[in-house]
């Protein structure tokens, strides 16, 4: 791929030892599986977090370590800082605009005592000058935001031909809160909560969808304040540093390029529940809810349905 090609340019460069490893089956089975078969249950997942937690920061991990290397160095913006008392720490990256550290919320204490972010405290634009002054091959390298697995970031294309006779993606009513039905649509699975766009509906004030009715296969769309929400739980949660066991403040965020709310969780086990001090738009079930004390990540987990 060209990916393998660039870093293998790139070692070649610097004269360091290049190698390839293969985890597919475990890409397919942990990640792409279930990025469809979320979408096909109505949730939106994402599929950097298990990318992280799964293949970068486990198998690799633990195979860069049983190769004799003593840490594993990525591109990800976003810092790790041991404190006095031992605990390592996620930070953001010092780059607002590219900070990572959402996607990242998953590092344990055992991984990120072997983890290095060299990116972190910079710029991308600083990181770009660097890359040149050293004659990187990649120095121009055009950035991707896409999902990497989605050919051409059509994810509906991508399910579909993996599961083409899911009931998710058969044709279904679109309905408004009180269940009267406003339009038809081609596949609940094509939709997403806090989505305006692509519903086809006529309406005397813009509508969202609201809530993605799996079951039924319906989309369930309202205002922009029905697609709001000022509590919801979290399931599936993990701490970074020192576990949350009591009420506190902090601020979340409910997707990758969300600025983050005012909250206040509760924590009942491996499940938490978050207060909001004012409405938080689109709060997506499947998606990741990451807490922070100013610049550090405490934890986060899935938001649940609901």
């Amino acid at each position: 791929s060209e990916g393998i090609a660039d870093a293998q340019r790139v070692a070649l460069h610097l004269d360091i030892p290049h190698f390839v490893l293969g985890f597919s089956e475990a890409h397919d089975e942990c990640v792409v599986r279930d990025f469809c078969s979320e979408y096909l249950r109505g949730r939106t997942p994402n599929p950097c977090v298990r990318c992280n937690q799964f293949l970068k920061f486990d198998l690799l991990l633990k195979k860069a370590l049983a190769m004799g290397y003593d840490h594993l160095a990525t591109g990800h913006y976003a810092r790790i800082e041991q404190c006095a008392g031992g605990l390592y720490h996620l930070r953001e990256g010092a780059d607002q605009r590219k900070d990572q550290s959402y996607i990242l919320y998953r590092l344990g204490q055992d991984q990120m005592r072997h983890v290095l972010f060299p990116l972190g405290p910079f710029s991308k634009a600083r990181i770009r000058a660097l890359a040149a002054q050293f004659a990187l091959p990649v120095a121009d390298k055009a950035e991707s935001q896409d999902v990497c697995f989605v050919p051409d970031a059509d994810y509906r294309a991508f399910i579909t031909a993996r599961a083409p006779d899911a009931p998710a993606l058969q044709p279904g009513e679109i309905v408004d809160m009180s269940g009267t039905v406003r339009g038809q649509h081609k596949g609940a699975a094509h939709f997403t909560v806090g989505q305006r766009t692509g519903l086809g509906i006529a309406h005397s004030h813009p509508l969202y969808v609201v809530r993605i009715d799996a079951a039924h296969n319906r989309v369930v769309v309202g205002a922009r304040a029905e697609a709001e929400r000022t509590a919801f739980s979290v399931e599936d949660v993990t701490w970074c540093a020192a576990p949350c066991e009591q009420p506190r403040t902090c601020r979340v965020k409910v997707r990758y390029n969300h600025p983050g709310a005012p909250c206040r969780i509760t924590p009942h086990g491996a499940r938490v529940q978050v207060e909001c001090s004012q409405p938080v738009f689109a709060v997506t079930p499947d998606q990741s809810a990451v807490w922070y004390d100013g610049d550090e990540v405490l934890g986060g987990g899935i938001i649940a349905d609901g």
